[in-house]
């Protein structure tokens, strides 16, 4: 993986990341072990984690963040291993298909425990042992283009990923006085991100509504990750960075004849 000139600066940096063994976790996770970090990674699938956390020699967590007690153990590690982490970012997420009007207070509730109660949580102790420690790090909510537009079986996914922007602002105004930087990124259609393999006729489809003619790879969410949280983007805080290649910028239809 190809990393840029400024990834000297993570050697021995302590990073916190959620949902490392999906496809983009996973990326994200390799780019900041290339780059030299030491890493907390967490999830829900021992196997998995175990099987990355080896190969990347990194720490791992096996965690529910459905759950308070998922959460609290997250917190544990980071406590048992550093009195604070320079980097913490909020990766892990649902997202189940079904209408509004058909879902249940149930689905519901799990669906904002993961996506937003989660990254509250962690977020909060995290800037918390930041402040403390008087580390400027950073924290990363990975968000989606569904905070933007949305579909008919995923709106309570949406509203769970507009919600993390916003809380995204919220504690970039309250950590900004100690140097702590928030930020969300908005990665785009990657055919492995899905829990199970996606047809080849659905990839191709998605892919023709890209402008940029192509689908998510490892380098994308990874670089705009490591970049915001560089020195680089010292001054950038409170934002959300779409990476997505144009797909949320409006309705997109190939030229005839395009093979885009």
């Amino acid at each position: 993986m190809t990393i840029p000139d400024y990834h000297k600066e993570f050697e021995g940096k302590r990073v916190v990341l959620t949902g490392a063994c999906g496809i983009i976790g996973t990326w994200i996770a390799e780019a900041f072990g290339t780059a030299g970090a030491e890493l907390l990674l967490c999830d829900n699938r021992a196997e998995p984690l175990a099987e990355l956390a080896g190969r990347l020699g990194a720490h791992g967590a096996v965690a529910d963040l459905s759950t308070a007690s998922g959460v609290d153990e997250v917190i544990a590690g980071i406590d048992k291993l550093w009195p604070t982490a320079d980097i913490l970012i909020n990766n892990a997420g649902i997202y189940p298909r079904t209408p509004v009007a058909g879902t249940g207070r149930e689905l519901v509730e799990a669906i904002l425990d993961i996506n937003v109660i989660a990254p509250f949580q962690l977020a909060q102790h995290v800037i918390a042992t930041m402040t403390r420690e008087g580390v400027e790090g950073s924290v990363i909510n990975l968000s989606s283009g569904a905070a933007q537009r949305t579909t008919r079986t995923g709106g309570m996914y949406a509203a769970s990923k507009a919600a993390l922007e916003m809380l995204t602002k919220a504690l970039a105004l309250e950590s900004a006085e100690a140097g702590i930087r928030v930020n969300a990124v908005a990665p785009g259609f990657a055919p492995g991100s899905e829990v199970s393999a996606l047809p080849s006729d659905h990839v191709d489809k998605m892919r023709r509504t890209i402008p940029l003619g192509r689908t998510s790879g490892p380098h994308d969410a990874p670089s705009a990750i490591l970049w915001l949280c560089s020195s680089a983007a010292s001054f950038v805080t409170g934002t959300t960075l779409t990476v997505d290649g144009g797909r949320t910028a409006g309705d997109f239809t190939p030229k005839p004849g395009s093979t885009s």
